[in-house]
């Protein structure tokens, strides 16, 4: 029986606006823990029911393990409690992974948002992720990504891992993703809870279709939240409306391999980080791509002015 503060519980209840939080680095490519309490600060006070770090787009696999344990150590203090922190992991296999996700739970992680092996059978994802959700305090989340991880996992392993494998919550960003939404929630029923992505691309559809939130990153989350606000109150025609007026910002900045680099470059524009610096492999931003960007950000009537406040209508 779960108490009230058991984690796994805490988050089978989980709903809301998750955002991947980037990993902040100095104009020279060293970490920039000084920058995670600001953007944390940021976060919490945007309205977002938590914090996503370490993920594809947190850099994760440009950073040594003693630098994984910094930065989620970081968040975890900036968090202070206000909301919780999951953590990415990827390995190449089932030790690999419970090395990572055990870490990250010893420096107070909520949930991890785990990966899945790469090549690997439905069955042996079935004992991949019931393997990890057996030996950790903390809950295991599906992070269903074939674009970047090249693997697919099929709904009727999630459905399973729902009903049999200790695991309840997903990251589903495999697009179309709405018929994936509808038969998870048909064979699993209420055995898992999902979470959109894809950088809120499709975060009306998926609300519409079931999810419970969505878990991306996007540098303007006051957006996200309203609209899951309003959604959740039973408001669609309003969480529609504001979907439609700002899609154009969230269409540009979830461009596929140029995504962190907005993203980073707003935040900084924001006041929130000190650099837009991406570690090496990673494409950059140019001038011109700089300038349809602020232009994207006038057109949908908000600024990226440091400390300004937004007005989202």
């Amino acid at each position: 029986m779960h108490t009230p503060t058991d984690p796994r519980a805490v988050a089978l209840d989980a709903s809301g606006v998750y955002t991947i939080c980037p990993t902040p680095f100095a104009a020279d490519g060293a970490l920039d823990l000084a920058s995670i309490a600001p953007l944390v600060d940021f976060q919490v006070a945007a309205g977002v029911a938590g914090l996503a770090v370490l993920g594809f787009l947190g850099e994760a696999h440009k950073l040594s393990n003693a630098e994984r344990r910094d930065v989620v150590a970081a968040f975890v203090k900036a968090a202070a409690g206000r909301v919780p922190v999951w953590v990415g992991v990827r390995a190449l296999g089932i030790a690999g992974s419970i090395e990572q996700a055990r870490e990250a739970a010893d420096v107070g992680a909520a949930a991890v948002f785990a990966a899945p092996l790469d090549n690997a059978s439905d069955a042996v994802q079935f004992d991949y992720y019931q393997a990890l959700a057996a030996a950790l305090p903390i809950p295991v989340v599906i992070h269903d990504f074939p674009a970047s991880f090249g693997t697919e996992i099929s709904p009727d392993v999630v459905a399973r891992l729902g009903r049999e494998g200790g695991v309840h919550l997903i990251k589903m960003e495999e697009p179309p993703v709405g018929p994936k939404i509808t038969r998870i929630r048909e064979l699993a029923g209420a055995s898992m809870r999902i979470f959109g992505g894809l950088g809120g691309m499709y975060f009306l559809e998926e609300l519409q279709r079931g999810a419970v939130g969505t878990m991306t990153g996007f540098a303007f989350p006051e957006i996200l939240v309203k609209i899951y606000r309003q959604h959740a109150a039973g408001d669609h025609a309003g969480a529609a409306a504001t979907f439609d007026r700002y899609c154009p910002l969230i269409r540009y900045e979830f461009q596929p391999k140029l995504g962190l680099a907005l993203r980073k470059y707003v935040y900084q524009r924001r006041g929130l980080i000190t650099s837009d610096a991406i570690r090496a492999p990673g494409m950059r931003m140019d001038a011109v791509t700089a300038r349809e960007l602020e232009a994207v950000v006038e057109r949908v009537g908000l600024s990226i002015t440091a400390n300004a406040p937004l007005a989202i209508r």
